[in-house]
Formats: C-alpha cells, sequence, structure tokens
C-alpha cells in the first residue's frame, strides 16, 4: 500500500527534519508543496506538484495512489504540525486514514510561548486565519489570561491591536509579536499596543497575549473623567472574573433609575467591584452610599476603588443580605445588583427599613430572577416599571466594523404604592 507521508516543516528548511524524516523526503517520488516548501529541496529529482488549489492537488495524489505503483512514494511538506491548525486535517478528509502518516514538526505557537518563556500548557489558541474575529473577542472579554493568536494577511498583528482598544477593557494584555519563528530573520519583541499600529510586521507571526495584573494604586488623574459613566477600565476587577462589573451603558441607566438627590442614604447591595457606589458618590458628594458585598475580595475591591477615584462617602460593608441590613440606616435609595441567591428575604428588608418615598432599582440577568421579583412586587402592591437593555458595542474587523453585544439585562424601578405601608 502506497502512503502518503506528510512532513511538517520549519522556516530552517531541511536542517531543522530530523535524520530519520530527511530521509523520508530524500525517498520521496512525488513531492508536494507550496513554493516555498519545495525550496528546501531545490535538487531532489522527485516529481512535484505545487500547493495552490488544495482540492487540484488532492485529485493528483489520489491519482497517484490509483496506480498502484508500490515503489512510489508520495511525501506532503506542510509547515508545523500537519493537525495544529494545518493541512492534515483536510487531508484526512480526502484520504484513507490508514494511507496517512503524520511526521509533526515544532508548532509556531509551541515555538513562541518557548521564545516568549512562558508556560502555555493552560493557553487557549486561536485560529483567525480566514475566519473572524468573534473568537478572539469572546475570550478578550472573558479575560482569557493566554492566548495565542494565528494570524493571516486581514487579521494582522494591527487588526487585533484596534480590537483591544476598540473592548475598552479594565484590564491590559502584554502584546507579543513572534515573527519568522525559527528562521533566519525571527523577531519576537513585546510591544505596546499604540506602537503595534504604527509598525509592519512580517507575514508569518504569531500574536502571544498575556492578561496583567493591576498595579496596587493605579494613578488616576479624576479631573479629566467624565462626571457620569465612568469608562470601565477605571475600575480595578476581580482578577478571575474580569468582566464581573456592571458595564457603563448600563450602569447610566442606573443611575437615572435611581433619581438620586443630594444627602440620601443609599444602598447597594451585591455591589461587586463598586463600579455604581463610585458613580453615586461621585455625583452626589453629600450623600452616603452603603455598599454591601458578602465576597471578601469585593470588599477589598470597593475600597481599592475608592482609593483611587478618591472617593470619602461610600462605607464598604461585608457581609451578607439580609441578615448585614439591619444594621444600616434608612435608605432612600436601594440599587440590588446581586442577591446570593436571596432576592426574596432582601426584598423583605427593603420592604421594612426603606423610606416611603424610596426606589428600589434592581438590575436583573436571568429569567428566573425577573420573574421572581415581578410575583414579589405584585404580592405586595408595589408600583414597578421594566427597562429591557440590550445593547452592542462596536469594534473593528479588518477594516470594517461590527457590532459586539453586552449581555442583556432587564433594570427594574419599583415604588410602594400610594397608601401601602
Amino acid at each position: 500500500m502506497t502512503l502518503v507521508q506528510v512532513v511538517g516543516i520549519g522556516l530552517d528548511g531541511a536542517a531543522g527534519l530530523t535524520d530519520a524524516v530527511r530521509q523520508v523526503v530524500e525517498r520521496a517520488t512525488l513531492l508536494v508543496g507550496s513554493d516555498r516548501h519545495l525550496s528546501y529541496f531545490p535538487n531532489h529529482p522527485a516529481s512535484r506538484i505545487i500547493l495552490g488549489d488544495f482540492l487540484k492537488a488532492v485529485r493528483d495524489i489520489k491519482h497517484q495512489l490509483a496506480q498502484g505503483d508500490t515503489n512510489s512514494s508520495i511525501v506532503v511538506l506542510v509547515s508545523g504540525d500537519p493537525l495544529f491548525f494545518g493541512l492534515g486535517r483536510l487531508l484526512l478528509e480526502e484520504l484513507p486514514r490508514e494511507q496517512l502518516v503524520f511526521y509533526p514538526h515544532l508548532s509556531a505557537v509551541q515555538l513562541a510561548f518557548n521564545r516568549v518563556k512562558v508556560a502555555w500548557q493552560d493557553a487557549l489558541v486561536i485560529s483567525i486565519h480566514g475566519r473572524s474575529l468573534e473568537q478572539l473577542t469572546e475570550a478578550l472579554q472573558q479575560g482569557v489570561e493566554k492566548i495565542a493568536v494565528l494570524t493571516d494577511p486581514t487579521n494582522t498583528p494591527k487588526a487585533i491591536a484596534r480590537l483591544l482598544m476598540a473592548l475598552d477593557l479594565s484590564y491590559s494584555y502584554e502584546f507579543w509579536v513572534c515573527e519568522n519563528l525559527g528562521g533566519t530573520k525571527e523577531r519576537v519583541q513585546s510591544w505596546p499596543i499604540d506602537a503595534v499600529l504604527l509598525e509592519s510586521f512580517a507575514p508569518m507571526n504569531v500574536v502571544i497575549l498575556l492578561r496583567q495584573s493591576e498595579p496596587a494604586e493605579p494613578v488616576l488623574d479624576v479631573d479629566t473623567l467624565p462626571l457620569l459613566g465612568l469608562p470601565d477600565t477605571t475600575f480595578a476587577s476581580f482578577r478571575d472574573r474580569p468582566g464581573l462589573m456592571t458595564k457603563r451603558e448600563v450602569r447610566t441607566l442606573i443611575l437615572g433609575e435611581l433619581a438620586l438627590q443630594p444627602g440620601q442614604i443609599v444602598w447597594d447591595i451585591g455591589a461587586g467591584t463598586g463600579s455604581v457606589s463610585v458613580e453615586i458618590a461621585r455625583l452626589c458628594p453629600t450623600s452616603q452610599v452603603y455598599a454591601i458585598e458578602k465576597t471578601a475580595i469585593g470588599s477589598a475591591l470597593i475600597e481599592r476603588n475608592c482609593r483611587r477615584l478618591q472617593v470619602k462617602n461610600v462605607i464598604s460593608i461585608h457581609g451578607t443580605a439580609p441578615e448585614i441590613l439591619h444594621h444600616l440606616p434608612t435608605p432612600h435609595r436601594i440599587f440590588i445588583g446581586g442577591s446570593g441567591g436571596n432576592l426574596a428575604s432582601i426584598l423583605d428588608r427593603c420592604n421594612i427599613q426603606l423610606t416611603m418615598n424610596g426606589i428600589v432599582v434592581l438590575a436583573l440577568a436571568t429569567l428566573e430572577h425577573l420573574h421572581q421579583v415581578l410575583s414579589w412586587l405584585n404580592t405586595h402592591r408595589w408600583d414597578y416599571r421594566l427597562l429591557q437593555v440590550q445593547l452592542s458595542r462596536s469594534i473593528p474587523v479588518g477594516q470594517l466594523t461590527r457590532f459586539t453585544p453586552l449581555n442583556p439585562v432587564t433594570i427594574v424601578t419599583a415604588t410602594r404604592s400610594i397608601g401601602d405601608g
């Protein structure tokens, strides 16, 4: 049986092959590969098929196999590891599995992480070679710590840098571009994102993105910040859940629904990073904001963000609602961003402690919680209105622009019915 032997090769050409694999290539009667791959063996006597039209090349290989010549030896030259985003997958779809033998070379991703000197067993590898940026966008929004990106002439390092800047993440990535890996013109360098936009890179490159820890106390020029709607990047966030924050656009709607006034007591239940508390405190410096958060790391983040934004009128409360609420002063406004599974009992406590003209605003991400809230409000004869929020932000896609959605949120604004206690 004639075998099709698929040989991975690097930019160092034949010199990078082991002796055993080099002998496989030397015995070939038919060499299949790109112009670059075939150029590594200029004096090889075998017949050649240039891999331009893949389907035509496969037909030629099938025709060769049909000859049944046991003396023939077909070698297909590919880059790196044939079964790692390579031609091997397509060959397995077109040719009998039992007639294929693979000889992998080091993959570009393996070389890239070793050049950067970062362990990569937990890295996410994404190919945007001829693909959309959707998977990369989701990974960046989720704050994946280590990402390797296989690029193409359209989805270049510059395109990735533009995407990162457009996403306005609350954390940053170290941006490595690894060019011509294994070749004589290899260049591996970390770049500031704005510098990537000004640089030209070799067509053969891999981008490595490494999520960075925030400095302990980043310096912010608070005088240059907007009065309303602080960018998400303003706030320190959870290291393990970097996207867990009330997003800027939703936050501004919540602030409007709260109908804030000076000199009020405000509860922020399930405060998370404290982004809503900080916005309220900056808008109403004579008000007192109680940011209630059940996790210790969340309470620490709230305090850290208050220091960053030079806010003095937020009190971070580490405790579980509703138990901790008994000890707080009577609120004029309550925002519930998280309930820890205690939504009904939290509303019961709000019903007892809220001032007669007070307002409760909830941000709900699930239908189950919305149903639970509406059931409670109807049972207790509260007035309410709903605002369904479905927002999308623009992001660049190569030279074009598309929208990427934020998670849908339902904002419930509730008040006691007149005459009800």
